[in-house]
């Protein structure tokens, strides 16, 4: 009998889900098709930290904890510390230099990655402009960001995939990750987010993985979706996502 093919690992669904029993549900149903998981904030008091502890011991998945810790030194190394005993995959702070350099000092001698924000997918200019951010051009900001991460010891950075291209070709960009939300499979809704790609056209930008949640699980049935945008990845479509 053929062997089943393995997951992309790819792709990364995010489990938005309000608990970790109905995230765990999900995780089920998409069983084989899916071998890597984000889990938010917005699950933290959910159960979201024992939920990726399940995923990754007893059904071993891969784990992004999306946490986008920013604080003072001393207390982004000391929580780093703490999660990098689980052995988790990726884990987010913010692209800060000096968040960036603690998180780095709290993940010493373990193997999880640490990514930098640079800026939310969801925020565009305006967005930039309430929050009294110096003005410029958004993908010049990521890219400034992404390279000051990258140079204080960042494995990797969070972009949308319309900077990815920008980031790879960065010399500090040799050998890390790029890891963007911000992705809709061709003829999707865009949500809240408003810098996006699909699938095909983020990983052929540079990026090293997707991350993709309500278009996985808000669908009828999230085991097809999910393989659809893997096929996806490998299979560009000339389509964009509906506005």
């Amino acid at each position: 009998m053929t062997a089943p093919t393995p997951a992309d690992d790819r792709l990364i669904v995010a489990i938005d889900r309000p608990d970790a029993i109905s995230g765990l549900k999900l995780a089920e149903q998409l069983g084989d098709a899916v071998s890597f998981y984000k889990i938010g904030l917005g699950m933290l008091t959910g159960g979201g930290l024992a939920l990726a502890r399940e995923l990754k011991d007893e059904h071993g998945k891969r784990i992004f904890l999306d946490m986008k810790l920013f604080d003072i030194g001393a207390t982004v190394e000391a929580a780093v510390r703490g999660l990098a005993q689980f052995d988790l995959d990726f884990l987010t702070v913010h692209g800060d230099p000096h968040v960036v350099r603690a998180a780095r000092e709290g993940a010493s001698g373990k193997d999880m990655k640490i990514l930098a924000v640079t800026i939310l997918t969801s925020l565009d200019r305006d967005d930039l402009d309430e929050g009294m951010m110096r003005a410029g051009d958004v993908a010049e900001m990521v890219v400034e960001r992404a390279g000051r991460a990258l140079e204080a010891g960042a494995d990797g950075v969070i972009a949308s995939p319309q900077e990815a291209a920008l980031i790879r070709a960065l010399p500090q960009a040799a050998g890390k990750l790029i890891v963007t939300p911000g992705v809709r499979p061709a003829g999707a809704a865009l949500g809240d987010q408003k810098r996006v790609m699909t699938p095909a056209q983020a990983i052929a930008a540079g990026a090293d993985h997707v991350v993709v949640g309500r278009p996985v699980w808000q669908a009828e049935n999230p085991r097809a979706a999910a393989q659809a945008i893997a096929e996806e990845m490998v299979s560009p479509q000339v389509r964009t996502p509906n506005t």
